[in-house]
């Protein structure tokens, strides 16, 4: 096994690594096993550890009291499919043409996206694979398959050994039962298909993960659990309903807690077996979520708040304000990452994690150009600041799902330098900006204060929006497409 000193090391010579280049060759020693859990519509604060004070969550706060955390961690975007290609590729989902949830092939072609990500793509599971890991996806999958798309890669295409997805994927899924797009997807085939109720769910796919730990300790192994929870509708045990019923009052809260409540005995689970398994010493575990909480209209027009919470934070899911698209984000690799350590300086972003995790195993990246950066020194306790700020999109037109409270309904633009974030429509309406410095709670538009840091930064993400690729064929292949601007 890899020592405390000796990965510390080598986090430290990587250091100022630009992104995409070589990094360190692999250690003697084993290579640590990677566990990357993504959660599906958390809020920042959900948990205990970051202010949940009705449900408790210790399994997963254990991540951040044996780890590192950063208060500062954004996704690549406010809903799923762009924050999955995200984290997948180290590249921002502008890119490959997907930018809302992935849908039906018309629903696709109108907002001018591809049906699925191309596998061509850099994939942070193939870079892994190609290095001698075995590699696992357990959970959702929502990169292409399901509705009416049939013709999807499956996920063997992009690096995965094995596979149990969802109706948001092809392969081998396990279905909700009583579910439209479950049984849409049943009917496209091209997998081994189960069925079980939703609040199963999560824990058959614990179930597949602590197997494959199993059956791979003596190796090296990339796992991805990817549950669909705490995305809604929340369908939980009976029992656990009971247990929160002081929240009846507004239904839709006691079913997320219940729902929350299992969540966490199930990431207990996971972890519990790579502690059994002796592999906690060799296991780097990766734990944040996709998007801020659900939005939906139906808890407003029933007069009651949308359960999951941000912690105060402005925005919520589909929203490019904070609480849509910062994240809770902890790593823990006992005995070679700071236990305990709060990082409050760092900027990290979803797209660092791919050459960051390349850095940390002791592996080489594919030689492309990512988005993100090697952010491996802030995991092993040193803060830095980002070579480049950080930029999203929500919004190419106005035919882009934006549910939740007017307040939370964000410019469709974003950019992160530093102190400063600014938002911004792409005509340069709505014109934003805040300094976090002062506060992250994005109230006090700063930007007639600071006129040179708005010229700046809105031409920058202007640019950026420019420089998108452009569907340019019917059909939608993922190959065709040019750069305008």
């Amino acid at each position: 096994m890899i020592s405390r000193r000796e990965a510390l090391r080598n986090i430290v010579a990587g250091a100022g690594a630009l992104a995409g280049s070589a990094v360190l060759p692999a250690p003697a020693a084993r290579r640590p096993n990677v566990v990357f859990i993504f959660l599906d519509d958390l809020g920042y604060g959900d948990l205990g550890v970051t202010g949940n004070r009705d449900v408790a969550t210790p399994h997963m706060d254990s991540l951040a009291r044996d780890g590192v955390q950063f208060t500062q961690f954004y996704v690549a975007s406010p809903i799923c499919s762009p924050s999955r290609v995200g984290v997948t590729t180290g590249q921002y989902p502008a890119r490959h043409l997907i930018h809302s949830y992935l849908n039906t092939r018309e629903s696709n072609r109108a907002l001018g996206m591809c049906d699925y990500l191309n596998p061509s793509a850099p994939c942070l599971a193939r870079a892994f694979q190609r290095a001698g890991y075995a590699t696992g996806h357990f959970g959702k999958w929502h990169m292409g398959g399901g509705r009416d798309v049939n013709d999807a890669p499956l996920p063997r295409a992009y690096g995965f050994d094995e596979a149990l997805s969802s109706f948001e994927g092809l392969g081998d899924r396990v279905l909700e039962k009583d579910h439209r797009l479950s049984e849409q997807s049943a009917r496209l085939g091209r997998g081994r298909i189960q069925r079980a109720p939703k609040h199963q769910l999560t824990e058959i796919w614990v179930d597949h993960a602590i197997q494959f730990i199993r059956r791979h300790a003596s190796r090296p192994f990339y796992l991805q659990l990817w549950p669909s929870d705490v995305h809604d509708v929340h369908r939980p045990r009976p029992d656990l309903m009971e247990k929160y019923a002081r929240f009846s009052s507004n239904p839709f809260v006691q079913s997320f807690y219940a729902v929350l409540d299992e969540l966490d005995r199930q990431i207990g689970r996971l972890l519990g077996a790579i502690d059994e398994t002796g592999l906690a010493e060799n296991t780097l575990v990766v734990f944040t979520g996709d998007n801020g909480p659900t939005a939906r209209p139906r808890y407003y027009e029933q007069g009651f708040q949308a359960p999951g919470s941000t912690a105060g934070l402005r925005g919520r899911k589909w929203s490019l304000y904070e609480g849509g698209i910062r994240q809770p984000f902890f790593a823990r690799w006992k005995g070679s990452l700071p236990a305990g350590l709060v990082d409050k300086q760092t900027v990290v972003g979803a797209v660092d994690l791919f050459p960051t995790l390349c850095t940390l195993a002791g592996i080489s990246p594919p030689r492309v150009t990512f988005d993100g950066h090697d952010m491996s020194t802030a995991f092993g306790g040193k803060p830095r600041q980002r070579p480049r700020p950080l930029l999203w999109e929500y919004g190419r037109d106005e035919r882009l799902l934006r549910p939740g409270l007017k307040d939370d309904q964000s410019p469709n633009l974003a950019i992160r330098d530093d102190r400063w974030k600014l938002l911004v429509n792409g005509d340069g309406s709505r014109l934003e900006l805040y300094d976090f410095d002062v506060s992250d709670k994005e109230r006090e538009n700063v930007a007639k204060q600071h006129p040179a840091v708005v010229d700046r930064l809105s031409k920058a993400v202007l640019a950026w929006r420019r420089s998108w690729p452009v569907l340019t064929e019917a059909k939608g292949s993922p190959a065709v497409h040019f750069f305008r601007g």
